[in-house]
């Protein structure tokens, strides 16, 4: 790959997800050191936070850590560190209601180090919660494709996380 000069577009990925939750669980997953190790990262990751300062202009520094043997061979592949460090920014917060983080990407080979910003915002109905996700395309599309499923198959921890937390493990 070539190294090309990152260009952040305007474009969103959108996902949305409903959960039989009160928003209270899901923000403390999306802000709390454990709620945010229950279930951050694509299946086959997990990640360790060291800091986690939240308020705007706070710091999010964690390492995304490959787990899964197939996971783990990928990166090797694709000449990527099974671990590595990811820093981000509180953009906005506005408890219980909407969350914006700007994440640093500077672990792609070939690309230099772009801000990556995501927002989600949490709509209570009734007993559920409707979770809405927007998140900027990467530059490259190739990644823009592995981003997006990487939310996919992370979202798909989250209901554990929940159910974690209600039972209070």
């Amino acid at each position: 790959m070539t190294n090309k000069t990152a260009q952040p577009t305007q474009a969103l990925i959108r996902l949305e997800r409903r959960y039989e939750a009160a928003v209270e669980d899901l923000w403390f997953l999306w802000t709390t050191k454990e709620g945010f190790e229950s279930w951050w990262g694509p299946e086959g990751f997990r990640v360790e936070v060291h800091k986690l300062d939240l308020h705007v202009g706070g710091d999010l520094v964690y390492d995304m850590i490959a787990v899964d043997p197939v996971q783990i061979e990928f990166m090797k592949k694709a000449n990527m560190a099974i671990s590595h460090g990811t820093r981000a920014t509180f953009v906005e917060i506005v408890p219980l209601q909407r969350l914006e983080i700007s994440h640093l990407i500077d672990f792609i080979p070939g690309l230099r180090p772009y801000e990556n910003r995501t927002r989600v915002e949490f709509f209570p109905e009734g007993r559920n919660v409707r979770m809405v996700i927007n998140t900027e395309e990467h530059p490259d599309k190739e990644w823009t494709q592995r981003a997006t499923a990487g939310w996919e198959s992370q979202l798909t921890k989250l209901p554990a996380a929940l159910a974690a937390r209600k039972s209070g493990k």
